[in-house]
């Protein structure tokens, strides 16, 4: 094992264990990173696009343009009647000799045609399995006759850890041994989880659960039950050794299907029932 981030008395970090850092918090694959103005594009001429500031992570490379500048484009003129489809690409490579790595914007012309133009390949490479060129896809440049008429984004803005948390937006409104309730993802999502006793009559195979009102309580009194998964599980095969069915909504109410049904007394159930909102 070798230490990355530590003083050791002479330059040890490589680029590979830089970018293996960046695939294990951000993920693999190719992202732009949610600061400065995101790599926007911006068409300055039939001739010109300028990519404003921001930073990517291209298969855990990262580079950036700096803030308050940006990369020019050239763009080669359209001709009358035809149509063509550029691509814009964030290209890495390696020099085969020396070994220098690089991240730079480039522009992939396309073929023109008279309609349905095809945009022009790309080379996607791995550049942690040692390829010297790994393209990652930035925008299309679509060109009609001598104008730039539309540029497309192809990339992903991915958030920070403090938006994943704030999209997450976890809140625990209750938490005892009996029962547990909390919303997830703003509210959006209702989680109502916990365990339970239900009598069980001689022969009769079921028992009810959660009544309308319990759950217009917990979810709402415009609940839809199609919105609301259900998981339970024997809390004590002990207590009663008996195996469980799904349970099942019937008018609204729940109840927990078992067998064999020759059993009477306690039983517990532990529960988890999630509410998606609409």
């Amino acid at each position: 094992m070798e230490i990355i981030t530590g003083y050791t008395g002479k330059p040890h970090v490589t680029s590979e264990q830089d970018r293996d850092v960046n695939i294990g918090v951000v993920g693999e694959g190719s992202y732009v990173l949610k600061t400065g103005m995101q790599l926007a594009a911006e068409v300055s001429s039939n001739n010109e696009i300028k990519i404003r500031d921001g930073v990517l992570m291209h298969q855990g490379c990262t580079a950036s343009i700096k803030k308050n500048t940006y990369d020019s484009l050239i763009i080669t003129n359209g001709s009358q009647g035809m149509k063509r489809v550029d691509l814009i690409v964030a290209r890495y490579e390696k020099n085969q000799d020396n070994r220098i790595e690089s991240l730079d914007l480039k522009v992939i012309q396309g073929t023109p045609a008279e309609s349905n133009p095809a945009a022009p390949q790309y080379t996607k490479g791995d550049i942690q399995t040692g390829d010297y060129v790994a393209d990652m896809p930035m925008y299309q440049v679509i060109i009609d006759g001598l104008n730039i008429t539309e540029v497309k984004k192809m990339f992903k803005v991915i958030g920070s850890n403090k938006d994943l948390s704030e999209q997450l937006g976890f809140q625990m409104l209750l938490n005892t041994d009996a029962q547990q309730i909390y919303t997830m993802y703003g509210g959006r999502v209702k989680v109502v989880s916990g365990t339970m006793i239900v009598n069980i009559a001689m022969n009769i195979g079921y028992a009810k659960l959660f009544s309308v009102e319990q759950l217009k309580n917990w979810f709402g009194d415009d609940h839809a039950t199609s919105r609301l998964s259900i998981k339970t599980y024997n809390g004590d095969d002990v207590a009663q050794e008996v195996n469980f069915y799904a349970p099942e909504i019937w008018n609204g109410e729940i109840f927990q299907y078992f067998y064999p049904a020759n059993r009477e007394g306690p039983m517990r159930v532990n529960y988890r029932l999630e509410y998606v909102y609409g």
